[in-house]
């Protein structure tokens, strides 16, 4: 939940992102200078309230997602949306790896029309990279619900994990690899 790489001050944005299962999406931005927090849970569904236990079951409607709290004089929403891109595989429709069901998708959960502008216009540029179409989907938030206790912060609190040592230990590398080249 709280970077603590991270010590500025001031005003504060929210980004909601889903790029597969909350864990790695966390992981990778909780290292990022400039952000706060980062909160997983669940976005997107009609079900008030889900329980892990009902959002993968795929029946409630519910992303896997992140709430990022970043400081915009640190970090752009820009910026975030770049490593979005980087962090995940937004080509693949409702999978990420061995993880698939609509819960796994690609969305970005904007906050207002400025960042539903950004989101689109990163979407365009961000489509070069990749050789096949993306198939993420850009939408308002209608409301975020944190998830369980047990879920947050799960790579920093549990690094020797099975899952985390395969999936997400492997995937923070590759990224702060390309973060730091130029």
């Amino acid at each position: 939940m709280t970077n603590p790489q991270d010590n500025t001050g001031g005003r504060t944005e929210l980004a909601t992102l889903g790029g597969g299962c909350f864990w790695c999406v966390e992981a990778v931005f909780e290292r990022l200078p400039g952000v706060k927090t980062v909160v997983s849970g669940y976005a997107g569904g009609a079900k008030d309230n889900p329980t892990y236990e009902e959002v993968c079951t795929g029946t409630t409607g519910h992303a896997e997602v992140v709430q990022i709290e970043f400081d915009p004089q640190v970090i752009s929403f820009a910026r975030v949306l770049e490593v979005f891109w980087m962090a995940h595989d937004p080509t693949t429709l409702n999978r990420q790896g061995a993880d698939s069901g609509t819960q796994y998708r690609s969305v970005i959960f904007t906050h207002d029309e400025a960042q539903r502008v950004a989101a689109e216009q990163s979407k365009a540029a961000a489509a070069a990279h990749f050789p096949q179409p993306i198939v993420t989907v850009i939408q308002p938030l209608p409301k975020f619900f944190p998830a369980e206790k047990y879920h947050q912060d799960f790579f920093r609190l549990n690094p020797n994990q099975s899952y985390c040592r395969a999936v997400i230990g492997p995937k923070v590398e590759k990224l702060s690899a390309k973060l730091a080249t130029p």
